[in-house]
């Protein structure tokens, strides 16, 4: 594990008893999942991790689950490298929402590319498992 995450869980665990380690873990797993998934292009996993009825934003753009799928899966960038840093948990029963950093290396039709977003995703508990209900990102722009 990921020192950085075990540090964040033990803050979390601290802050909300009613959030469980297990729990904690899970979500910042499947964050790592998702980055993962950028790289392969993994529908399949996206499908799993995308609630029915999911909205994304990013800057001044909002797209449903269907079209980010088609963007994610089918876009003109080829990413090459993705990892979260400093993310955190925080619960609210049966949702939560996880903070941080992605930082995403690649390829798209302007040529290379090194981004950081700042994420937010709102996770919510379906039966037993997580799924993101909405997301917003924000690329910081670099000079």
């Amino acid at each position: 594990m990921n020192p950085l995450h075990f540090a964040v869980l033990l803050a979390v665990s601290s802050q909300s008893p009613s959030m469980q380690d297990a729990d904690a873990r899970a979500l910042l797993q499947l964050e790592d999942d998702w980055a993962a998934a950028l790289i392969r292009r993994d529908a399949t996993v996206f499908r799993r991790l995308l609630a029915d009825g999911f909205i994304y934003t990013e800057d001044d753009r909002m797209v449903g689950r269907d079209a980010l799928l088609r963007d994610i899966v089918a876009g003109p960038d080829t990413v090459e490298a993705a990892h979260n840093e400093a993310m955190q948990v925080h619960p609210f029963g049966s949702t939560a929402v996880v903070t941080g950093w992605l930082i995403v290396r690649g390829r798209g039709a302007g040529g290379p590319f090194d981004r950081r977003y700042r994420f937010t995703d709102t996770w919510l508990r379906r039966g037993g498992r997580w799924q993101i209900v909405a997301a917003h990102d924000y690329l910081v722009r670099t000079p």
